[in-house]
């Protein structure tokens, strides 16, 4: 087992799909230098015989950066984590927790709660192929499962198996009934299940995630646990990623203009190899949440950046937007 620095897990983004692509963590570095950011989920399958240029698209300054990694085939789950870790990767996590209808046909996310020792096998060979830390993201239960001694053992199993940390999405996943969306709303949150985890386990480094939407709620889980990852609030509100890792790490919070001029050679440099503008600006869409000015800052950058030949103008155009009058 790989031992992770004391403050190396205490922010990050969680991996979501079609939202935390290569544009999207540029944009999160920049916003939080000090969080850990994650890919989308990647099928192992599509690491071993896909387009690897572009799932596994990374540059140096967005380390820390993990490779979440779906499967459920430990021979494949292995020899895509050496790859992995070839290209870069500082950390390779396994879904334990999506419950949409196509990844449980594929036998892998949240279905594979109920298959503790195919995890723990799965785990194992991931951990034996790659010189990386191996962690695992998983949910407390599906369905109406409301036994935390189940949950307990299936994390006992996989760190017994080598892995380094786990991520506790704090609900339930439903595997039938609810949508994906759903799924992130309405199984009611459990934060206890894993606060006691990290109580009874204080060696094992725990991340809580799953509803932590405000600088509160998140100081609330870093005095329990070792880390907070935010989703959707870090995507749609994205200064409140800024301000929370200038919180932990006593940085001067910057404003937001700021922050996304700086990402302007990065706009460029994509442009400039024929990346439509807005393939990288549909990220920085909630920066002016609940800003004056920031509905009109949205509008003009969702239809400016669809335009052909749209360039770094549109994003000036939308600032202004946001410039209150003195």
């Amino acid at each position: 087992m790989h031992a992770f620095e004391s403050d190396a897990l205490r922010l990050s983004v969680a991996p979501m799909m079609d939202w935390t692509d290569v544009h999207c963590r540029q944009f999160h570095r920049i916003l939080a230098p000090g969080a850990r950011l994650y890919t989308e989920m990647v099928h192992a399958n599509a690491v071993i015989h896909g387009d690897r240029a572009r799932l596994l698209a990374a540059t140096p300054e967005q380390a820390p950066l993990a490779l979440q990694l779906g499967g459920s085939d430990p021979a494949l789950l292995a020899q895509a984590s050496a790859i992995a870790a070839e290209h870069g990767f500082d950390e390779i996590n396994l879904n334990c927790g999506c419950p949409s209808d196509r990844v449980q046909a594929g036998r892998f996310g949240a279905c594979l709660m109920r298959e503790p020792t195919l995890v723990a096998d799965c785990v194992a060979a991931m951990v034996a192929a790659s010189p990386v830390p191996v962690t695992v993201k998983c949910r407390l239960g599906v369905d109406d499962d409301d036994d935390y001694g189940a949950f307990a053992a299936f994390v006992d199993g996989v760190v017994a198996a080598g892995a380094s940390m786990v991520v506790v999405h704090a609900r339930n996943a439903w595997l039938q009934g609810l949508s994906p969306k759903e799924n992130r709303d309405i199984p009611p949150l459990r934060y206890d299940w894993a606060w006691r985890l990290k109580r009874e386990r204080p060696a094992l480094p725990v991340v809580v995630n799953g509803g932590i939407a405000t600088l509160e709620a998140a100081h609330e889980q870093l005095g329990q646990v070792d880390g907070v990852m935010l989703g959707r609030a870090a995507y749609h509100d994205p200064y409140l990623l800024h301000r929370l890792d200038a919180a932990l790490w006593g940085r001067v919070e910057q404003p937001r203009e700021a922050l996304l001029r700086a990402l302007r050679p990065w706009i460029e440099a994509r442009l400039a190899e024929g990346v439509a503008l807005k393939h990288v600006v549909r990220h920085v869409l909630g920066l002016f949440h609940g800003q004056p000015g920031g509905r009109r800052f949205r509008q003009i950058l969702s239809e400016g950046a669809h335009r052909p030949g749209a360039d770094w103008a549109v994003v000036e155009q939308a600032l202004e937007a946001t410039a209150v009058p003195a």
